[in-house]
Order: C-alpha cells, then sequence, then structure tokens
C-alpha cells in the first residue's frame, strides 16, 4: 500500500510545482502591451505585391476545380439522366462550383491589390456573382449551368493575361474542395 499512497503524494506535488513555474514566467502585463503593440500585419505595399500571385493561384484553382468536376463530365455527357455515375458527378460538380464560386470570389478580391488587374477584373464580379446559385442548380439535375461556369473561368482567365498574371487551371485536392 505504501506505493499508491506515494503516487498520490508525487502527482499533485509535480501539478503544484508546473503550475506555480508556468504562472511564474508570465511576465506583468505592460511587458504584454509592448509586444502586442510592436506587432505588425501585411502592409498595404506588401498586399500589393503579392495580389497578382494570390490571383493567380486563386483564379487556377478555380479554373482546375471548375475544368476537371463541371466542364469534363458535362462534355462527356455524365449530366444527362440515365447516364452511370450521375449521382456522383452531380455532387462533385455540386461540391466544385461552390469551390470554384469561392475561389473567383477571393480572386477578385485580390485583384484589388493591383490597379491594372483591378481594372482587368472589375467587369466581371457580376458575372462571379451570378455564379452563387449555380451549385444548388447543378445538384439539382440543372446540367445547362456547366458551360456558364466554364465561360465565367474563362473570362477570368483571359482578364488576368490582359494583365499580366497568366492563370494556369490547377485542380485542386478533394481536401481542398471540402475545406472551403
Amino acid at each position: 500500500m505504501p506505493a499508491p499512497l506515494r503516487r498520490l503524494l508525487v502527482a499533485p506535488t509535480l501539478c503544484c510545482a508546473l503550475l506555480a513555474g508556468a504562472t511564474a514566467c508570465g511576465g506583468d502585463d505592460a511587458d504584454d502591451a509592448a509586444a502586442t503593440t510592436t506587432a505588425t500585419g501585411t502592409s498595404s505595399a506588401e498586399r500589393q505585391k503579392f495580389a497578382k500571385t494570390r490571383f493567380v493561384a486563386n483564379a487556377g484553382l478555380a479554373a482546375g476545380a471548375t475544368y476537371q468536376w463541371i466542364v469534363k463530365p458535362w462534355r462527356a455527357g455524365k449530366f444527362q439522366s440515365g447516364a452511370d455515375g450521375r449521382k456522383v458527378a452531380l455532387v462533385k460538380a455540386g461540391l466544385a462550383g461552390t469551390f470554384a464560386y469561392n475561389r473567383l470570389k477571393a480572386a477578385s478580391r485580390n485583384a484589388e491589390g493591383d490597379p491594372t488587374l483591378a481594372k482587368a477584373v472589375a467587369p466581371l464580379t457580376a458575372g462571379i456573382d451570378a455564379l452563387k446559385d449555380l451549385p444548388s442548380k447543378l445538384r439539382k439535375g440543372d446540367t445547362s449551368v456547366a458551360g456558364t461556369f466554364d465561360d465565367v473561368t474563362n473570362q477570368v482567365k483571359d482578364a488576368g493575361k490582359s494583365a499580366g498574371a497568366t492563370v494556369t487551371e490547377k485542380v485542386p485536392s478533394a481536401a481542398q474542395l471540402t475545406s472551403d
């Protein structure tokens, strides 16, 4: 019986020592305030510096998702009634549509950081906003919207190219599709 009693005394003693050590290292509030005020965010110059890079990344992911899970199955006839694997193709297309809409909205926000890119992408914001309801239409089986996704992503790619930000399609992973 002495062993369990010893364990009962050692565990609380260690916990108290650890707690006392953690609170002793806390420092005073003045140091915490000074540390908080010295931290700086990204300056507007840095945001503009990476605006094209972020635009290209987001637009590329949107274009890749649109092509891989909406346009290719649409052209292959996977969305037609009675097609083999239709339900799975429609679910994937709905997820890809939601992802593409999210990335295109992010790309249009990124474009605002670069004046040339902002001018090129500004006319496309209405088209991007129109994509909002299309993923639900895809899930319901309205296959005519697949062409709309393709058109809008191609317009965004062309706008980026005209502003010096060439967009290449990048197919997102399944984890990326479900995380956004």
